[in-house]
């Protein structure tokens, strides 16, 4: 699994996902889990971040891997001590974008 690595979308804000595996010549589209803006909120166009979502390449502009040292091998090996220390987004709380709700409110 390839941790925090940033995905920067035509016409959009880069976003941050993580990586099943990293992206291969013949693939069609990026499959990727956890999806959050930079600062680590969740987008508010996703249900869920733990789904699963695919990004035709022909939206994605290009895709920044972080760092290559969390980048764990498909054996199955252990990883990395930078890979154990790095934060998990998915235990912060979950904050609500109150702007978003006040326009939800008024419609």
């Amino acid at each position: 699994m390839i941790r925090n690595a940033i995905v920067h979308l035509f016409n959009d804000q880069p976003i941050m996902v993580d990586l099943y595996a990293l992206p291969e010549a013949g693939d069609a589209g990026l499959v990727c889990t956890n999806l959050r803006s930079i600062d680590g909120r969740k987008p508010v166009f996703i249900e869920r971040t733990d789904s699963r979502f695919i990004f035709p390449y022909q939206h994605i502009r290009f895709v920044e891997v972080v760092n290559q040292d969390e980048v764990a091998p498909a054996t199955g090996s252990a990883p990395t001590e930078a890979a154990k220390a790095a934060p998990d987004p998915m235990d912060a709380d979950l904050e609500i974008d109150e702007d978003f709700l006040r326009r939800v409110r008024e419609a």
